[in-house]
């Protein structure tokens, strides 16, 4: 009879716990599709601009402040998203964002001149840099505890596929109708997201109690924009360029300044008093750690196929179809293996993954066969889907419940400084090694590329040192 009722109270609870799910399922994709709206647009602009080049008759460095403008406004508006999610309400906010969003990409397709392409690209990261953090606290606040690594799993796989299904998105639109379309394409999916979320994203109380904390309000854009063209210009120019390191400057200047206003407030823009918790400041080096490792290799993998493979953009995306199949299933695996066991095993696997991929990716040459990349992308993926949200949430775990939405801004706003900065230190350095080739290394330009990856696995061997001491979750 005891076994009887142990039984159905354990059935019990697997059905309360599968039904629970189930609740949040329509939540959990409009918001799901709204962040895969934002960071498809990220990801498909890197195959696109060479034919911008040829099509507004202009030069590289031009063309990539379509790139550079669009980060730049992310960097600026991400740390007021707590402020507004709190104000107004986090769906308000949500809703007008990817309006917003979907307005500046119909602008884009209607760009005559660079300059245009450029201002229309700068409302579009205003439109979008907000959709992201709110989404996330969102989820996080309406997800089981006991759950929590399972749910925010499937909200992460928007954010893995869609730097992996851009490129070859991009690149078959670009090859076999034109680029116009890479924007159109937000119309429908924009549609979609906006529908979504009026209908499943729950209605939140606005807060008119909440002041703006004025001075960070203006610090905060100031200096995560200035971080972020400091690091897209010393990339571009050279450490030794006068802008780069004025900009730096005024950066970490404003930075510092931001964080002792933020530390006197009462009602702080960001809430940096979770970085006296230790486990917290741990969690948080790690994930920057990641960020530079993998972001700073996702771009190399394009280029490589294309600029030493001699493939098609469009060629060039299939292969990444294995990292997009791995990556799915480490984050679902992950995601279970995370409630169940916390986050440290998963993360000490992701990144030995991650890590073990990128050196065999230091071996490669313009020889390497397709069977020999296609495996290390797999794995490359495999380390990204087990890591890059258990990370997130391990965080945000280790923040009060009522602080996650301010929370969220930061991790965000940290994540596109350090994937910026992974991606200009490697493109940096694979610039260097490309001009100091002499004519006869020039018919194996893929031993460059090989060299670059030792500094994303020199990080990815950091971040795997660091995840060895990785704290249990425990709230503040």
């Amino acid at each position: 009879m005891e076994r009887r009722v142990t039984f159905l109270s354990d059935h019990a609870r697997a059905v309360s716990s599968e039904f629970s799910i189930r609740q949040i399922l329509p939540t959990l994709l409009a918001i799901a599709s709204g962040m895969f709206l934002v960071i498809l647009d990220s990801t498909v602009m890197n195959v696109a601009i060479p034919k911008l080049v040829d099509h507004f008759g202009t030069t590289l460095g031009t063309i990539q402040w379509v790139i550079t403008a669009y980060t730049l406004a992310l960097a600026a508006v991400i740390p007021l998203a707590g402020w507004f999610s709190d104000r107004f309400g986090a769906k308000k906010v949500f809703l007008s964002s990817i309006v917003l969003f979907v307005i500046s990409s119909v602008l884009c397709t209607l760009a005559q001149t660079p300059e245009q392409l450029i201002v229309y690209r700068i409302i579009q990261g205003l439109g979008g840099g907000m959709v992201a953090p709110i989404g996330i606290a969102t989820t996080f606040r309406i997800a089981p505890p006991e759950k929590r690594g399972s749910i925010m799993g499937i909200l992460g796989i928007p954010m893995l596929l869609a730097p992996i299904l851009g490129p070859i998105l991009s690149g078959s639109l670009i090859e076999y109708v034109n680029w116009h379309w890479i924007f159109i394409i937000n119309l429908p999916v924009g549609m979609l997201a906006f529908f979504m979320a009026f209908k499943y994203l729950p209605a939140t109380s606005p807060s008119k109690e909440m002041k703006l904390d004025v001075r960070g309000a203006v610090l905060a854009p100031v200096a995560f924009a200035s971080l972020v063209f400091s690091i897209h210009q010393g990339g571009e120019k050279g450490w030794s360029d006068g802008l780069a390191l004025a900009t730096l400057a005024i950066g970490v200047a404003t930075l510092l300044l931001f964080i002792v206003v933020e530390l006197r407030q009462k009602q702080p823009l960001l809430e940096l008093r979770v970085f006296r918790s230790l486990p917290f400041f741990h969690g948080a080096i790690l994930a920057w750690l990641n960020q530079i490792a993998l972001f700073g290799s996702l771009l190399l993998f394009p280029l490589y196929l294309q600029q030493i493979k001699g493939l098609s953009p469009f060629e060039a995306g299939l292969y990444v179809i294995p990292q997009a199949i791995m990556s799915t299933i480490g984050i679902n695996i992950g995601g279970k293996l995370f409630d169940k066991y916390g986050a440290r095993p998963v993360v000490i696997a992701g990144i030995s993954s991650l890590l073990g991929a990128l050196l065999a990716l230091t071996q490669i040459s313009a020889q390497t066969g397709s069977i020999y990349l296609l495996i290390s992308f797999a794995f490359v993926g495999l380390g990204q889907g087990l890591t890059l949200m258990q990370i997130n949430s391990h965080i945000l775990k280790l923040a009060p419940r009522e602080l996650v939405s301010r929370v969220t801004p930061i991790t965000t706003s940290a994540q596109q400084i350090m994937s910026s900065f992974g991606i200009t230190i490697t493109t940096a350095y694979l610039s260097r090694q490309l001009k100091h080739l002499s004519s006869d290394a020039s018919a194996d330009l893929g031993i460059a590329f090989g060299h670059t990856f030792w500094i994303t696995a020199g990080v990815a061997g950091l971040a795997l040192l660091v995840s060895l001491f990785l704290h249990k979750e425990k709230k503040l």
